[in-house]
């Protein structure tokens, strides 16, 4: 497979980027998220980042999408605006391969650069991968929520992890 490319966002990625997160809303409990958006939708939420300043990045290998990467508002009041909450995509035949902490050490420099100050991982705590990640990139804990989303027939917990930029 070819080298991994980290791209900026085009509005042209939207179906590929619609097919990836549709994967984890049907499939899994990353996102809590129980109805797959169309690329209408997935088209707004990338305007909204987009508009925003903040980082948007696409993982391209061979020509062809593998994942997507974002730092997004964390909250919408004023005080929060230095503040971002990543999340990372990968299409499943790329996981396992490394692309994710790529992903996420760019995301890290790319906000730093917009001039965003704290970074918040919110992520399911039974994703031990994903926390494994994070905790790579300086990521710390700092609390876990109990039973917080129902996905799938069963509660789940999240955690929350911090790093400064």
């Amino acid at each position: 497979m070819s080298d991994l490319v980290l791209r900026p966002y085009r509005p042209d990625d939207i179906p590929a980027v619609t097919k990836i997160y549709g994967h984890y809303v049907r499939e899994t409990v990353i996102t809590f998220e129980t109805s797959a958006p169309d690329e209408a939708e997935m088209a707004n939420r990338f305007a909204a980042v987009a508009g925003k300043g903040h980082p948007l990045l696409i993982g391209e290998m061979g020509g062809e999408v593998v994942g997507y990467a974002y730092a997004s508002t964390y909250r919408p009041r004023e005080a929060y605006r230095f503040t971002c909450e990543d999340s990372i995509y990968l299409a499943p035949a790329v996981i396992g391969q490394g692309i994710g902490g790529k992903m996420l050490a760019r995301l890290i420099e790319d906000s730093t650069r917009a001039g965003l100050k704290q970074m918040l991982a919110v992520i399911t705590a039974e994703r031990e991968n994903s926390i494994r990640l994070h905790a790579k990139q300086g990521f710390r804990m700092i609390g876990r929520y109990e039973a917080l989303g129902y996905k799938f027939d069963r509660w789940l917990d999240i955690v929350h992890m911090q790093r400064a930029l």
